[in-house]
């Protein structure tokens, strides 16, 4: 199985950048899409569906903002929409799809760069995450969470993390909410296959020819249950991927 997560930054605008020819060459069997900005409007997914794809969404109430939407080519046993947490269930922040020996999550985080409030938003998120998931890992198969996660857990995932240490995405109580989430009984697939290789982003600024530069952060994880460990095939990042200022990171299992 090929899981790809994929910020895409808008999906009428991935779309548009040829997103659909993208997903024909990679054929991934489930594809997790963050920040659809979709809504509450339908979207054309006919593209999707002709290349034999099963689609879920979860927008947000809000126009333009947030949402996530997971297209699979096998049909889950299970879909659930959103967490049962109104403020969350509002952004349109989480999609699950339960198969038969796995479990994919999909997860937007919050940014909290665009002022203190929503930097405190985002800090409440990340401490009702963990006893959400691990309420999850008593209930359905182990889990893969694949998504956005606005967070840098090393100085090797960002490229000047010396400059950014109270930087949204890089404070110490993240990082720190990092570490312990991992401990929890997850295992980052991309550093369990590169270990501490630097300088690979996944989210570049469109400011300063920034991606070109490589001046980036590594926002976007597959994180796998340690109970998967041994089925982690392969895992990295697609930079040459050029439909958001994010790329698509990936994870196949044997």
């Amino acid at each position: 199985m090929k899981i790809i997560s994929y910020n895409v930054n808008g999906l009428r605008s991935a779309v548009s950048k040829g997103l659909l020819d993208w997903v024909r060459e990679v054929q991934p069997d489930v594809l997790c899409l963050q920040e659809i900005k979709a809504g509450r409007e339908a979207l054309d997914v006919a593209g999707f569906q002709a290349l034999g794809y099963h689609y879920y969404q979860f927008p947000a109430q809000k126009p333009g903002y947030s949402g996530v939407a997971t297209f699979s080519k096998l049909a889950p046993k299970a879909v659930s929409y959103g967490c049962g947490h109104e403020p969350y269930d509002h952004e349109g922040r989480v999609l699950r799809l339960d198969f038969e020996d796995v479990s994919v999550l999909n997860v937007y985080m919050p940014s909290g760069t665009s002022g203190d409030e929503r930097q405190a938003f985002k800090l409440d998120w990340l401490q009702w995450f963990t006893p959400y998931v691990q309420s999850l890992r008593a209930t359905v198969p182990p889990l893969i969470i694949c998504g956005d996660f606005n967070c840098c857990p090393t100085p090797i995932d960002l490229h000047n993390p010396k400059a950014n240490q109270n930087s949204p995405g890089y404070t110490p109580a993240e990082r720190a909410w990092f570490a312990d989430f991992l401990a929890s009984g997850f295992t980052d697939s991309f550093r369990h296959h590169h270990g501490d290789a630097p300088h690979q982003y996944s989210w570049w600024s469109y400011r300063a020819g920034s991606r070109q530069r490589n001046v980036g952060w590594r926002l976007d994880y597959l994180l796998a249950d340690n109970r998967l460990q041994p089925r982690l095939a392969a895992a990295g990042l697609l930079p040459d991927a050029v439909h958001s200022d994010h790329c698509p990171a990936f994870v196949e299992l044997a």
